[in-house]
């Protein structure tokens, strides 16, 4: 629903905003009325009337979102509000005053639904173990208790006060092994033990054993040991606090608590195997996403690969280096991520902004340090945009660029810190992002920015810093087709703002465009690549000995180079607009050579001469004239004649006379044996 079917409510937060309700007006295109200055206090009867309408609201306030929709469901209303955050994006700046159009562009991209993601049901039993040592995890065992089925296992029991009565069980042992998710974890245990209850002073175990097998639902780990899961973050149903930090491990047991019963978990991406590029009849290809995905969600699995979505956590990183796109993000897909981002620029654009700048930030981190920055800093600059996505990791090269092409004049990541290790994608793509726009002339500086702090000063800094360069004219085209159609379709829209009309560009080794150059003195035209190439770029000509070369097509993902056993093929990473790029050329041939009996077309020329220098009369099976010019023939006119010869290969001894009454009533009559009849044979 557009926000011109809804009633905007606007409050200037008792005057700490400067908001212009008629330009604001004029800008959406709707009529916003009196701009409210108390809407969530002395004017909130206002709000509860207009409910009475029936007509969708929305309220440019979040923070007193509960409230509002407290008042709403008490007017059975409940799905009637949203709520779009205008203070701390915009109007809490030290350029509030200009913020208008920014507030313009939040108001409209507010209402912008993005296509759903399929949803996977995951069912938890509330089976939960605790892993610690002494007193703090046998409390936080009791408090779990309340609402899950605990189990406590403790690799040490030290500073332990035995309750008077044991409200969970408790185990000894160290966890070897961690796998499964929530829902579904499966332990591996060593030095595993019961307590016993007769003890009295002090816990004692007994029957310790190796190698025992549990199961469990969710796991609250306050061992601080090792992560029991590579990138743990992203693993539901695990939780890992410090122990030393009583806040993380109430809040942490907090978060558990409610982990029993139906859940709905988004399966964040898609995989189409038949564009994979991962491997071919076990040579290696394209590894990007198996060595970004920082959860281990993602296996080998022969020829593809295999992502577990009960693993899975969403960060995108495998969408983003996927250089075929068969590894598709859907929280939100792509061309959501790039419509909402238009709608943003261009809502800006028509109110009159200038120079905007993206600010791509994670929920909840980025708004949480966003809301920091413009209650104790300058807050951001009027042309600096909020855009929120459940991960920024999920941007590649195609979403930047796109971005980039409808008039962002740079875009700026704001990354968390605990996730330090996993930006390595982003980077990434960020930095080929940079080298497209570099090579049109269109880079005096990055424009891809990425961020990584949690402090605020350090944060606003550099997104206050903003260095001239070339304005890049706002536009918007349907984000439509597969990854590389509308990465193609990205970069010819920046082309066309280019001050250098190139058509092609290098670019860095692990760019998934280019071209392949092969060394035609090697090549044997065995066309071992055309059946490795996942993409269709390289092909051969069916009755003809050429190979041919697509660079649209190629995404360099080695499969070519791998599979020629020649090693006549190079990989060259660049970029190319030109219309050649999208028609196939030819990138060696041959004279052919016909088949000597039936004309028929068959081989090399150059193939057959060296086959005939090596084999001819000098090979027993090639060593006369006749048998010499089987080399020259064609498969099917090879085995007639050998067929027809005198010295046929396949052919085999003559058959035995078949034997008859006749010839055993002869061999009677003249007193021969039966033996004496058979050696006749």
């Amino acid at each position: 629903m557009a926000l011109e079917d809804k009633t905007c409510l606007v409050c200037n937060c008792e005057n700490s905003m400067k908001l212009d309700s008629e330009r604001l007006s004029e800008a959406l295109g709707v009529d916003l009325g009196a701009v409210h200055n108390n809407l969530c206090r002395t004017q909130l009867a206002k709000f509860e009337n207009l409910l009475q309408d029936g007509r969708p609201l929305v309220v440019a306030c979040t923070q007193e979102a509960p409230l509002f929709q407290e008042v709403a469901e008490e007017n059975d209303a409940t799905d009637a509000v949203t709520f779009v955050n205008i203070r701390e994006q915009a109007g809490w700046s030290a350029e509030g005053e200009t913020a208008g159009p920014k507030i313009a562009a939040l108001l409209q991209a507010s209402q912008y639904e993005a296509k759903p993601a399929r949803l996977k049901s995951i069912h938890s039993d509330g089976m939960c173990l605790v892993y610690g040592t002494g007193q703090q995890a046998l409390e936080a065992a009791g408090i779990l208790s309340q609402k899950l089925s605990v189990t406590l296992l403790l690799s040490a029991d030290d500073d332990l006060v035995l309750p008077r009565i044991s409200e969970v069980p408790i185990f000894r042992g160290d966890i070897a092994k961690a796998e499964g998710s929530f829902g579904n974890f499966a332990l591996t245990i060593n030095n595993y033990a019961p307590s016993l209850p007769s003890a009295r002073s002090g816990l004692e175990f007994a029957m310790a054993r190796d190698g025992a097998r549990t199961e469990c639902s969710v796991i609250l780990d306050l061992s601080g040991k090792s992560p029991l899961f590579t990138g743990h973050r992203h693993r539901d149903g695990y939780k890992r606090a410090d122990p030393g930090d009583p806040t993380a491990v109430l809040r942490a047991a907090i978060d558990l608590s409610d982990m029993a019963g139906e859940f709905e978990k988004p399966i964040y991406v898609d995989y189409d195997a038949n564009t994979c590029a991962h491997s071919r009849s076990q040579k290696a290809g394209c590894t990007k996403c198996l060595d970004v995905c920082p959860a281990g969600a993602i296996g080998d699995a022969g020829d593809h690969i295999a992502i577990d979505s009960g693993i899975c956590g969403g960060c995108g990183s495998c969408h983003a280096v996927c250089p075929t796109g068969s590894i598709a993000y859907q929280y939100p897909p792509r061309s959501s991520v790039i419509e909402h981002g238009q709608l943003l620029l261009k809502t800006y654009a028509s109110a009159g902004g200038k120079n905007a700048v993206l600010l791509v930030h994670d929920e909840p981190f980025g708004a949480d340090l966003i809301a920091t920055i413009a209650r104790y800093g300058r807050g951001l600059p009027a042309n600096v945009i909020p855009l929120a996505l459940h991960a920024v990791t999920m941007m590649g090269h195609v979403e930047m660029t796109a971005l980039l092409a409808s008039g962002a004049q740079q875009i700026v990541f704001l990354c968390d810190p605990a996730r330090r290790e996993e930006l390595a994608a982003l980077e990434t793509e960020a930095a080929l992002a940079d080298a497209i726009l570099s090579g049109f002339g269109l880079n005096s500086v990055p424009r891809c920015k990425v961020i990584c702090e949690i402090d605020p000063d350090e944060a606003e800094t550099p997104i206050w810093e903003q260095p001239d360069q070339l304005e890049l004219a706002a536009g918007t085209f349907a984000p439509t087709g597969s990854k590389r159609d509308i990465g193609r379709l990205s970069f010819g829209k920046l082309q066309s703002l280019s001050p250098e009309k190139v058509d092609i560009i290098s670019l860095p080794a692990s760019a998934p465009y280019g071209r392949v150059d092969i060394d035609q003195a090697a090549c044997t035209l065995c066309m071992a690549c055309t059946s490795a190439c996942p993409a269709n770029a390289i092909v051969d000509t069916p009755g003809e000995p050429r190979l041919r070369f697509v660079e649209s097509a190629c995404v360099q993902c080695g499969l070519c180079t791998a599979t020629c056993p020649e090693d006549a093929l190079t990989l060259v990473p660049q970029l190319n607009l030109g219309p050649a790029a999208m028609e196939p050329v030819t990138l060696y041939e041959e004279e052919p050579f016909c088949c000597i009996v039936c004309e028929t077309p068959f081989a090399t020329k150059s193939t057959i001469e060296r086959i005939s220098g090596q084999l001819a009369g000098k090979h027993a099976m090639f060593a006369e004239g006749e048998r010499a010019k089987l080399i020259q023939m064609c498969e099917n006119c090879r085995v007639e004649a050998q067929a027809n010869s005198s010295e046929d290969p396949f052919s085999g001894g003559a058959r035995p006379r078949v034997r008859t009454t006749e010839d055993y009533i002869e061999a009677e009559r003249g007193n021969r044996t039966a033996e004496d009849f058979l050696m006749d044979d």
